[in-house]
């Protein structure tokens, strides 16, 4: 049986779109499934959906994830899909998270639980069955807000309402909160940006300045994850203007010394960045003529590829600083030795900071979209067999010599040009 209290003075029956879109939710996503094997396991087991999912639904947004709670204990969590015939892996199960999988969704369902300890890195929990309780140790207001498949909402910390007025509101004591977990100062950053309608509580920001020092607690990994969330065209431009929370990304952040750049993008720029991601976003803010990307990269656990990817626009630009920078020539060399991707990167990085709009480089990038790259005329077959090169270090040294004259003159090469490189 629901708790007493809880149907009483906490739920909401909404007649409005909240309601249609969180049943839209249920019918349209496979989540239906999650709902049937935990509202079916037991007379007293139930599930909801919680968090993110509901915040966006509340604030007209594309829900990309969807996450869940239930009052049973993972063990039982896992019990109750398998016995649907539903996939799932343990994700964190010591903290109460299994992940169930159907079709291409992921579904996070967490078990109430309450916080015994707390080391603002992480937390040992134990399972609870009140959902006031688990509501209670979350973080913001906005973020603790429940429904079941139908948009009945539980709300015991007014989410719904701080959520349409604007207000990021920490639940119960802000210094706590943010000693739980040090994450929290990123997250208020992120959920401010996002959703205030209002100015900053000094008494807030005050508890996120002295506790900024817990930052160092944190994994990188954690770090970067949240930085990930952080990292869009429109959360950049109000934390470029925002010069509280610039002060604050600043010191967990040292290395973004350029994320000033936001504030000043005209149209044009801007129409550059609508669908540009998290690399090329990080490249603008970190790319500054000194070694301050080898910082970042060896702070962060970021892949090879994009390693590459960033260290490309970083050497591209502390070597390249002559007019002819941009020419085709000098570009079709880009093209050749690191891929379409680098040569829309560096161009892209260009327009963004240049003082001025050059339509050339928009010319240039529409051209290379549809570019195959040339391939070198010469190969070490034709070396062996024509000029009787044999396999080695000779041979090698050659087509280098060869593949460099060809890049050079544009990707044209004589036979005269090859003999000459040959008998040399």
């Amino acid at each position: 049986m629901k708790n007493f209290l809880d149907n009483i003075f906490s739920r909401s029956n909404n007649l409005d779109h909240i309601s249609r879109e969180i049943k839209n939710l249920t019918s349209t996503t496979p989540s239906h499934r999650i709902f049937e094997a935990i509202n079916s396991y037991s007379a007293e087991s139930e599930i909801r959906y919680v968090g993110g999912c509901i915040r966006k639904i509340i604030n007209n947004e594309r829900v990309d994830d969807i996450d869940l709670a239930t009052n049973l204990e993972p063990k039982q969590v896992c019990d109750a899909l398998s016995r649907k015939d539903i996939k799932y892996y343990e994700t964190g199960a010591e903290h109460g998270t299994i992940t169930a999988i159907i079709d291409e969704y992921l579904f996070e369902i967490t078990s109430l639980r309450k916080d015994i300890q707390t080391d603002g890195r992480h937390a040992k929990v134990e399972f609870s069955k009140n959902w006031k309780e688990d509501a209670s140790r979350r973080d913001f207001t906005i973020n603790s807000i429940y429904s079941d498949k139908d948009g009945n909402l539980f709300d015991p910390y007014n989410g719904k309402k701080d959520l349409e007025n604007g207000y990021i509101n920490f639940i119960g004591n802000t210094d706590a909160r943010i000693k739980e977990d040090y994450l929290r100062i990123l997250r208020y950053l992120r959920f401010f940006v996002n959703y205030s309608k209002q100015p900053h509580n000094p008494e807030t920001i005050r508890k996120l300045k002295i506790n900024i020092g817990g930052i160092s607690k944190l994994s990188k990994e954690r770090l970067l994850d949240e930085l990930r969330k952080i990292v869009s065209l429109t959360t950049l431009e109000k934390i470029s203007k925002d010069r509280l929370i610039l002060d604050l990304i600043s010191v967990i952040f040292p290395e973004l010394k350029n994320i000033k750049i936001f504030s000043k993008l005209n149209e044009n720029q801007k129409v550059f960045l609508v669908d540009t991601d998290f690399i090329f976003l990080i490249s603008l803010m970190i790319v500054d003529g000194t070694d301050n990307v080898d910082y970042f990269l060896y702070k962060f656990n970021i892949s090879k590829k994009n390693q590459k990817r960033i260290r490309i626009i970083d050497e591209f630009f502390k070597e390249n600083k002559n007019k002819n920078t941009f020419s085709e020539k000098n570009m079709n060399k880009v093209f050749y030795y690191n891929g379409r991707q680098a040569v829309v990167d560096i161009l892209q990085f260009r327009i963004i900071t240049a003082k001025k709009f050059d339509k050339k480089l928009i010319e240039l990038i529409e051209f290379y979209k549809d570019k195959i790259s040339p391939i070198m005329p010469v190969g070490a077959n034709v070396l062996m067999t024509k000029y009787k090169i044999p396999e080695g270090k000779q041979l090698g040294l050659k087509l280098k010599i060869i593949e460099e004259e060809w890049v050079n003159n544009d990707f044209k090469i004589s036979d005269e040009q090859i003999e000459q490189i040959v008998n040399n």
